[in-house]
């Protein structure tokens, strides 16, 4: 997720043709380093969220059951099983989370039975169990906001819920308000219908992106302003501009992907693109650019979780083809690439 210009010059060229960096190769831009591996089962289709000095990592497919467990990590002490999902709640994958304030909630998604799901649950680390929160039901009970692969995201105070799937890809928008548990509708996503897309937040604004519906990669790009209820459409993810050469090397389009934020700026990485993917990118909303980075250096893969952590950002979990991964990596994209690392 991430835009920024790009910019040839021409000894690069000669050498090795276009650089997306004014400065070095984008193999220099960016480094990974691969850390301790998740405790519980490998998994894709997880969620993540982080509260304080803590990130969480839980539901999920591990290849043959939908889960409901949630382990912790904190880079100096590692992995910590903490509670299970209740019983009353289906396990599941393809989920949402959200943080509002010191509560995480975590909803809707895919059970056992292939089954969309509504309903929410709350995790207040300082409680240290989860509890049952209104499920995703609008003012007209009788409409079917079940979903999956939907994104999620906090603003100043409310949680959203946006997109996804069921019985089709969606474009809906709902907020919740935890003083209230209740959800309202909003202005419906601006953008094309889209399942397993992501979203992220950057000083008060959200941002979708990426995506796929009828079997086409979204290159549409909006920005959210809460308080007008208004979309914004943003540069395209493509190269579709044939005036200006910014966008030439733009390769960003893809479905199931992970986004993290970091000093005003937000990263994409992995997922699905034809193929699987390893590439990277960074989007600096001052500019309304991406830059193209290190790409990730695990196995490339679909249905991973990504978070942000002491300003530092991980990758985590994830698929390719029936392969299932607990490994864990974290990226600095202002660091030059290191091979021994």
């Amino acid at each position: 997720m991430q835009k920024a210009g790009i910019y040839c010059w021409i000894l690069a060229a000669l050498l090795a043709g276009c650089s997306k960096d004014d400065s070095s190769d984008d193999d220099d831009n960016g480094n990974w380093r691969e850390l301790s591996e998740l405790a519980g089962d490998p998994r894709a289709e997880a969620v993540s969220f982080v509260i304080g000095d803590t990130a969480y990592i839980g539901t999920g497919f591990n290849g043959e059951d939908y889960l409901r467990d949630f382990l912790k990590y904190t880079p100096r002490s590692g992995w910590t099983q903490i509670a299970d999902l209740p019983a009353a709640a289906d396990a599941r994958s393809s989920a949402v989370a959200m943080v509002i304030g010191q509560t995480a909630y975590v909803g809707t998604g895919q059970n056992e039975l292939g089954y969309r799901l509504n309903d929410f649950w709350s995790y207040t680390p300082s409680k240290g169990y989860w509890e049952k929160k209104a499920s995703l039901i609008g003012p007209n009970p009788s409409l079917e906001l079940n979903r999956k692969d939907a994104v999620a995201f906090a603003l100043k105070g409310n949680g959203y819920v946006a997109t996804g799937y069921h019985n089709g890809a969606l474009k809906d928008v709902w907020m919740y308000s935890p003083g209230e548990d209740k959800w309202y509708p909003r202005q419906s996503f601006e953008g094309t219908k889209r399942t397993e897309a992501v979203a992220f937040v950057i000083q008060d604004k959200a941002y979708i992106v990426t995506g796929v519906n009828n079997s086409e990669n979204k290159i549409d790009f909006w920005e959210y302003h809460p308080d007008e209820d208004d979309w914004v459409e943003l540069r395209e993810i493509a190269n579709t501009n044939d005036d200006q050469d910014y966008d030439d090397d733009y390769d960003m389009a893809c479905s199931n992907a992970v986004a993290f934020v970091k000093n005003n700026k937000a990263y994409i990485s992995t997922g699905t693109k034809g193929g699987l993917s390893k590439l990277t990118w960074e989007y600096n909303p001052a500019t309304d650019m991406w830059l193209q980075l290190r790409e990730f250096e695990g196995v490339a893969r679909t249905g991973a979780v990504g978070f942000t952590l002491g300003n530092v950002l991980y990758l985590s979990t994830g698929r390719s083809s029936g392969s299932y991964f607990d490994d864990l990596y974290s990226f600095d994209p202002d660091e030059t690439y290191n091979e021994d690392d």
